[in-house]
């Protein structure tokens, strides 16, 4: 079966897919949910559907129907596993088939009796019973449970322990209590009061403090080994290992949240991106991002306020409680905002906000493919702030010195234009005037050359320079330009090896660019750039040296002409094993006869 053509508009959201966990969901033609999936990485993951074809008939079928995909972002691939479990029961999606039945990932439930019991289920039942999961790993439900029935001594049984039952008398202490398991619940000879001691440190447990637990699995581990019991200890080791990784909550799936909405936002200069999710039964169920261009001098709460009628008049939401950042200016009876600052209402505004600021991305992406100038005009004002600049540096120019052993002193000048290489504009020099490697006077002797020309020439100057090295090599170029005349007219500042800290004029504290900025991407491959450039010229000119040295001391052999020979011959050794003939057929008998005479003695 061939590959099913898509439209660019889809293959357009593809590629523009982050690398990050989350979960994508596929629709056909009517925009129906037809398929929802996880991954760990979104952009491998939803890729691989679309750049083969499949050996199972049934994919083969559902990247045909498909016509249409979104994604919702999220920060852990059990947190993904989570949202493709609540959106596969919330939709019923024709292609999934793992989880479409009532079986779901287990929790563990402690029950709503006077003497609660703690065990594993599927089955999520509002009776007053408290829920802790989901476990997307079942070994680690299991471990959990078992690791609490080995500290404390709760109830297995599910007798139906009220205190009629105890006063008429019918229970029968079993074996867990004759083996210590149990403290006779079903016959009132431990307290509830005593008992719930023991149910509220499990319920920490449960929450996520397991540092108790895992303490006393370390002196078990201990106590084993010292006994010379490895076989146990190497158990006990197992679960102490899965305890470490165990995650008692997940951000996107939770019971402490019930049905709620939630709003976030992330801008740019011109444009506004709101998203909102919808909690349902303690999952995220929807995400939709909202786009608003700024026309007039909106506020953040107004723009929030727009988002929030919007939803309610296209999707038909009632709200209830609203998770907001900040409280937006409009009055809505019966609503309630919470702007959370810590716990599970916290992470959920974080993962809305984390696809708002995705969306942002993915429409700048689009943007700068439909106008790539508008990268570059985005790149030159983020670099013009960057480097404190009054113009845009359309022309960058940045200077390295290679200085190997003293030998043969070059400098390089590479030219950037519009944020990328302007290669036929490279330069090499030849350091004439300074003896010895100072690479100040090295510096100060390109600059006056390269700006000299420049000007006599009537060519454009650029609106910045960069020097490779710092605070030194900065001074030298400074003072250059004040020598002939340019210190206002070129910004120039000096890029230090060791941190990537940029230098300014001046200012001996130097800035630290963010690491990811594309400023100091542009600046750092200049450098690279330079000292490339730098180190081939000066390679290529050692060699060239070493191998004309014996020609050069030729009376009568100039430059060119050992040039013309070295090109013929490849090297000085088959010029003098060469013949006369051959040698003036190239460059004349004359100046054969001097280069024969010369090489045979």
């Amino acid at each position: 079966m061939a590959k099913h053509e898509k439209s660019p508009e889809l293959k357009e959201k593809i590629s523009f897919l982050p690398d990050t966990p989350g979960v994508y969901t596929y629709y056909d033609s009517e925009g129906k949910v037809i398929y929802v999936g996880k991954a760990k990485n979104l952009k491998r993951r939803v890729s691989s559907y679309f750049n083969r074809t499949h050996d199972c008939l049934r994919t083969n079928l559902l990247v045909r129907a498909i016509a249409d995909m979104s994604y919702i972002v999220v920060p852990t691939e059990q947190d993904a596993l989570n949202l493709e479990n609540s959106m596969i029961k919330e939709f019923q999606p024709r292609y999934n088939v793992l989880l479409k039945d009532d079986k779901s990932y287990p929790w563990i439930v402690v029950t709503n009796e006077l003497y609660p019991r703690v065990f594993m289920t599927r089955q999520y039942i509002k009776d007053g019973s408290k829920y802790y999961g989901p476990y997307t790993n079942t070994q680690i439900a299991r471990t959990v449970i078992d690791l609490i029935r080995q500290l404390y001594p709760i109830r297995t049984c599910r007798l139906p322990i009220t205190k009629d039952y105890i006063s008429a008398g019918k229970g029968r202490l079993c074996l867990q209590y004759h083996i210590k398991k149990c403290k006779g619940c079903c016959t009132g000879a431990i307290s509830p009061e005593e008992y719930a001691g023991y149910i509220d440190k499990i319920k920490q447990i449960l929450r996520g403090d397991t540092q108790e637990l895992l303490n006393y699995l370390m002196e078990e581990m201990g106590r084993l080994a010292m006994e010379m019991r490895f076989e146990e200890a190497q158990e006990l080791k197992e679960k102490y290992t899965l305890l470490e990784h165990y995650q008692a909550k997940s951000v996107i799936v939770s019971q402490t949240i019930n049905d709620v909405d939630v709003f976030a936002m992330d801008d740019d200069e011109k444009d506004v991106y709101i998203n909102y999710m919808h909690v349902r039964r303690g999952a995220v169920v929807r995400s939709v991002t909202l786009r608003y261009r700024r026309s007039l001098d909106e506020s953040q709460a107004q723009l929030l306020a727009y988002a929030m009628e919007e939803i309610r008049q296209t999707l038909g939401v009632e709200y209830d409680e609203v998770i907001v950042p900040f409280v937006p200016e409009v009055e809505m009876p019966g609503v309630s905002f919470t702007i959370p600052q810590r716990g599970d209402k916290a992470k959920l505004l974080e993962v809305s906000q984390r696809n708002a600021r995705q969306n942002k991305i993915d429409v700048l992406k689009h943007m700068e493919k439909n106008d790539p100038d508008l990268r570059v005009d985005r790149l030159m004002e983020r670099m013009k702030a960057d480097f404190r600049l009054s113009e845009l540096p359309r022309h960058i120019e940045c200077f390295d010195n290679s200085n190997i052993q003293g030998s043969d002193p070059v400098a390089s000048c590479v030219v950037f234009r519009n944020g990328k290489p302007a290669k036929r504009d490279y330069r090499h020099f030849n350091i004439k005037t300074v003896v010895g490697p100072d690479d100040f006077a090295s510096m100060r002797e390109v600059l006056t050359r390269r700006y000299t020309r420049l000007m006599e020439e009537g060519q454009g100057l650029p609106q910045l320079i960069v020097v490779d090295g710092g605070k030194g090599q900065l001074s030298a170029a400074v003072e250059t330009l004040e020598s002939i005349g340019l210190r206002g007219t070129i910004a120039v500042v000096g890029i230090a090896k060791r941190l990537e800290e940029i230098y300014f004029p001046g200012d001996s504290v130097p800035l630290y660019i963010d690491k990811n900025s594309e400023s100091l991407r542009v600046v750092q491959h200049m450098r690279d750039e330079a000292h490339r450039f730098g180190i081939t010229h000066h390679r290529n000119r050692r060699s060239k040296s070493q191998i004309v040295s014996e020609l050069d001391d030729i009376k009568g052999i100039g430059p060119k002409t050992a040039e013309v020979l070295l090109k013929h011959f490849k090297s000085v050794k088959r010029i003098r094993e060469a013949s006369l003939e051959d040698i003036a057929a190239l460059i004349g008998p004359s100046k054969a006869q001097i280069v024969k005479d010369a090489l045979s003695d």
